[in-house]
């Protein structure tokens, strides 16, 4: 595995989270909220986007990369975190720009080509 490296300005993390672990990924949710006062996206318990298991997003910048990156993979316990720019090349965002903490989920890669 490949850690994130800080080379752009804006990003996303999404957590991945099933029906037994949603609790434990919503508290994580509330946690960046509060800690680190970043944009988190809706508590997403169906399929959205390129997702195929359920997620939140959380919105980042260059500024807060190491201190979100460093927390997120002490606390993610089970949890795959996807790690990408946003370069406005969503394709590129969620394949080559795109690091893992945890676990590699399949992407409906599609929805970008």
């Amino acid at each position: 595995m490949t850690y994130p490296v800080n080379n752009y300005q804006e990003y996303h993390a999404h957590i991945y989270f099933d029906a037994e672990s949603q609790d434990y990924a919503f508290s994580l949710r509330e946690q960046v909220a509060e800690k680190f006062q970043l944009a988190v996206g809706s508590f997403n318990t169906k399929l959205v986007g390129p997702h195929l298991m359920w997620s939140f997003s959380i919105t980042f910048s260059h500024q807060e990369f190491d201190a979100l990156i460093e927390w997120l993979e002490s606390v993610r316990k089970q949890h795959s975190v996807l790690v990408h720019a946003l370069t406005g090349d969503d394709l590129r965002d969620h394949t080559d720009l795109a690091y893992w903490l945890g676990d590699p989920v399949p992407l409906k890669i599609s929805l970008f080509e």
